[in-house]
C-alpha cells in the first residue's frame, strides 16, 4: 500500500484544480537509478494507465506506480511540508536504509 498524508492530499488538490485536471487523473509516483544515495523519486500527473500498474487510493488520493517500483514503495507515505524550511514532497519511506540531506533520493 502507498499512503498520502492529509497535508498532501491538500496539496495535490490544489495543484490539480489549477491545472484544471479533472478525475481521469491520478499521482504517478516512481523510482528510478540515479541521486547521490543510488534511487530517487519520481512524481507527476497522469491519465493513462499501463498493464502492470499497481493502484492505490488512500485519503481520495489515487496513487498509481510501477511492479518495480513498488517493491521499494511499499509501505511509503508521501507527505508535504510548505513553509520557509519545508522540503515540498517527500515520502516518508520505512525501506530506505539511507537517504540524502534532500531528500530526494535513498538506499535500500
Amino acid at each position: 500500500m502507498l499512503f498520502v498524508a492529509d497535508s498532501a492530499k491538500t496539496k495535490i488538490d490544489e495543484l490539480m484544480s489549477a491545472e484544471n485536471l479533472t478525475d481521469e487523473y491520478f499521482v504517478r509516483v516512481s523510482v528510478t537509478s540515479g541521486g547521490c544515495s543510488g534511487l530517487s523519486y519520481e512524481m507527476d500527473f497522469d491519465n493513462e494507465a499501463q498493464p502492470e500498474d499497481q493502484v492505490f487510493e488512500d485519503n481520495d488520493v489515487k496513487v498509481v506506480t510501477d511492479l518495480k517500483s513498488f517493491l521499494y514503495l511499499c509501505n511509503t507515505t508521501l507527505e508535504f511540508s510548505g513553509g520557509l524550511n519545508g522540503k515540498g514532497f517527500y515520502f516518508n519511506n520505512p525501506n530506505a536504509s539511507r537517504t540524502c540531506g534532500c531528500g530526494e533520493s535513498f538506499a535500500v
